[in-house]
């Protein structure tokens, strides 16, 4: 049997591990917080080892088949997601007021809203695929037939998990969906709109903010869950709203702080919340400086840039959605968890990809990265096999 793999993308993984568990290590070593730094590096190699086993057995799994096994791996998580409403707090405790994790004993935690990325990937190219050959000939009612589907696909998990709540999630799955809508060849007089209609909500919402402040606190916030109302205003005036801008003001001060070079690994004295995690970005910066942290993102758009392409060397519409989103989504998770330790974009909880600590967030990333390896076995385009006679 030939085992086909990427050494680029193995790399680049391995050194994204090694990133990891040191600056998890260097973010809990020292702290009160955390009884044995050491068991978060055992658990996150550990997270990776098996991520990287699953990902080279997807890998070598033929494209195609993971049209058969879509609908079942979407209906098992939407069942979890559904069983996590009303889970006793015995195995679904909330964490940080939300409610999105079972506690497996001896194992940690899981998070279905994660492998929910998985299962949207592959439906909805399948259904997208199926729509296409089913409607040849395309009109604007087929059109909206089809984004009428994928909606009924979409919606029912995005409305559980914004009840846990979680928005930072919905966010990743309609960055994913979008750049597959857009390749769908769907007409553009429909998808423009479509895709305008988000930004125009926005644009007023900021205008309201800028020129009607009152009308938007009193009015437009308060239509948001408190946890939610917190977040914004911490975001827009940080230093009114201390309380709710701590970790993003702590966040600014550990990058500013590390300046050029960084002051040292495990030489960090900015205390942040759950630094290890949402936050890990700003460890990095902290520790190694401006030119550490650039690094890091470099090797992390490195992995992306790989996506690309394989991308390029796409041979059906099949695996030309799913690459759209899969990098779609990688690319805006760097983007959004980097700039909310910023402080230019709300803190969401959206983890940084393959870096911060996390079970169920780096295995479905590594999911995902299974599959673009099938796409790149199925073009042909691998660096080297292994035969096992």
């Amino acid at each position: 049997m030939k085992i086909k793999v990427d050494g680029k993308i193995i790399a680049i993984l391995v050194i994204l591990c090694i990133i990891s568990c040191t600056f998890i290590y260097t973010a809990v070593d020292g702290s009160t917080q955390y009884d044995n730094p050491k068991s978060y590096i055992v658990k996150q190699a550990a997270f990776f080892l098996l991520g990287l086993f699953m990902m080279i057995v997807l890998s070598q799994i033929d494209i195609s088949k993971f049209k058969n096994i879509a609908w079942g791996v979407y209906i098992f998580i939407f069942a979890a997601l559904l069983f996590l409403i009303v889970a006793p707090e015995s195995i679904a405790r909330p964490i940080n007021k939300a409610k999105s994790w079972f506690q497996l004993p001896g194992i940690g935690t899981f998070q279905p809203s994660e492998f929910m990325k998985f299962a949207f990937v592959i439906l909805t190219a399948h259904i997208i695929v199926k729509h296409t050959e089913r409607y040849p000939i395309k009109s604007i009612k087929m059109d909206f037939l089809l984004i009428g589907k994928i909606l009924l696909l979409v919606l029912p998990p995005t409305l559980i998990v914004y009840r846990q709540p979680d928005t930072g999630m919905i966010m990743l799955y309609f960055a994913m969906i979008f750049p597959m809508l857009f390749f769908s060849k769907i007409s553009k007089k429909i998808l423009l709109p479509v895709l305008a209609l988000p930004v125009s909500i926005v644009a007023v919402i900021a205008y309201i903010y800028i020129f009607m402040n009152d009308f938007f606190q009193k009015n437009i916030l308060t239509l948001l869950s408190g946890h939610q109302q917190s977040r914004i205003r911490g975001w827009l005036d940080p230093f009114n709203y201390g309380d709710s801008a701590y970790q993003t003001m702590k966040g600014i001060l550990a990058i500013g702080s590390g300046q050029e070079t960084g002051k040292g690994l495990g030489n960090n004295n900015v205390y942040i919340p759950e630094k290890h995690t949402d936050f890990i970005f700003s460890n990095i910066a902290e520790e190694i400086g401006f030119v550490g942290a650039s690094f890091v993102l470099v090797i992390l758009f490195l992995l992306i840039f790989r996506f690309v392409q394989i991308s390029l060397a796409n041979k059906s519409q099949y695996t030309t959605l799913i690459t759209a989103g899969i990098i779609s989504l990688l690319t805006f998770q760097v983007f959004q968890n980097v700039g909310m330790t910023m402080g230019l974009l709300p803190v969401t909880g959206v983890t940084l990809p393959f870096l911060s600590y996390g079970g169920s967030s780096l295995l479905s990333n590594l999911l995902l990265v299974g599959i673009m390896g099938a796409i790149q076995n199925e073009n042909g385009d691998y660096m080297f096999t292994t035969k096992d006679d």
